[in-house]
């Protein structure tokens, strides 16, 4: 307890240590149920610290000048809008009688809260695109603090939090929650982290931190990541396609190839055939020569043989004369199938080139796509 005589070195000491102690610090001098004298570090406001408010009878100061006993109480942040520790020291007159009461408020911040200004600053610009801090207690946004690249004007200090906040359902869940949020909400695509910050003596949950973060270049990223996917899907139907119709080429080339052989063959066939043709026509005309001599021997009676005789002639000379013509024929025959059987060979070659080069292609786009791949996953995690 203080004595009366000794307000006036506590009010000099208070007045010289007010700025001095972490956090902020109010003091307060009561006489019977009024404020008369009030000292407040200049980072440190409460309403009640006034001079002229009557305190009630319910409050700390009063219950301590009853009970003429020093009281200590935290108080939630319901009662004066900040947690705060209030420390009552009964003043005694010479009678021995509690005629008030000095009381000490201290601001009661989680440890975050109070390096809040500290790291804060710091931290906003260590993001490439800039970043948005702030901490909230059980019913507002109490800190923010801006980037030089990026702010959140919607979300001020002393601003009520809403049931859409996320630090609003983080303090209903009692859980951290990080959200990505399009860019229909905010005008510009986000994430926002937050957790919950818990009192370190009671581990009540008192406040939450959060952090957004723009993510245009994430968003930029994944959306050429996504659409260098589809082209590379696009591509890879093509290479395919092509492989398939490569192949079908080259089993086409085959068959033709195939085809082009018998039709050599049949030609050469076809030669025989003219030769043989050739060898009956010789034989016919011997013939027709001797059947001609026959019948000269056998005079008016072997007329009318030799004129048989005469005609069988004309048609051995007129199919040995055609044999040339067929023998020409097929050689020509003979001879573009052969160019065309080479062309065919070449054709075949390079469709089984065709065919390994689209595999090669396709190989090389399942990289790229594979890529592709690993580099919108690598965006998400931006």
């Amino acid at each position: 307890m203080i004595a009366l005589s000794s307000i006036e070195s506590c009010k000099v000491f208070a007045e010289f240590i007010a700025n001095m102690i972490p956090g902020g610090v109010g003091f307060g001098l009561v006489e019977k149920d009024t404020f008369v004298w009030v000292k407040l570090s200049d980072s440190f406001h409460l309403d009640i610290l006034k001079v002229g408010i009557k305190l009630k009878d319910d409050t700390t100061t009063m219950k301590a000048i009853r009970e003429k006993r020093v009281l200590i109480q935290n108080i939630p942040r319901t009662v004066y809008g900040i947690r705060v520790s209030i420390l009552s020291i009964p003043v005694i007159d010479d009678n021995g009688d509690a005629v008030g009461a000095l009381s000490i408020f201290f601001p009661k911040l989680h440890p975050v809260a109070a390096a809040f200004g500290d790291f804060a600053p710091i931290l906003a610009e260590m993001f490439s695109e800039g970043s948005f801090l702030y901490m909230s207690d059980l019913t507002k946004i109490a800190y923010t603090q801006p980037s030089a690249k990026f702010d959140m004007p919607s979300l001020s200090a002393g601003r009520e939090l809403k049931e859409t906040d996320i630090a609003y359902r983080v303090l209903q869940s009692k859980k951290p929650i990080i959200e990505e949020i399009d860019a229909s909400i905010y005008g510009e695509p986000l994430t926002i982290a937050n957790y919950p910050l818990y009192d370190d003596e009671n581990k009540n949950l008192v406040a939450t931190l959060g952090i957004v973060t723009p993510k245009k270049t994430a968003v930029t990223l994944r959306e050429m990541s996504s659409n260098l996917e589809n082209s590379l899907e696009g591509i890879a139907a093509a290479i395919e396609q092509l492989a398939v119709s490569a192949s079908e080429i080259h089993s086409n080339e085959d068959e033709l190839n195939y085809q082009i052989s018998q039709i050599i063959k049949i030609t050469e066939e076809i030669n025989e055939v003219s030769d043989f043709i050739k060898v009956i026509a010789d034989k016919t005309k011997m013939l027709g020569i001797n059947a001609a001599i026959e019948a000269a021997r056998a005079g008016d009676a072997g007329r009318g043989f030799g004129v048989v005789a005469e005609e069988i002639r004309k048609l051995s000379d007129q199919s040995k004369s055609t044999v040339p013509k067929i023998k020409n024929l097929t050689d020509t025959i003979k001879e573009k199938v052969e160019d065309a059987s080479r062309k065919s060979n070449v054709s075949l070659d390079a469709s089984q080139g065709q065919a390994a080069a689209a595999e090669e292609i396709s190989a090389s786009i399942e990289e790229i796509t594979s890529m592709s791949e690993e580099l919108n996953r690598i965006s998400r995690n931006l």
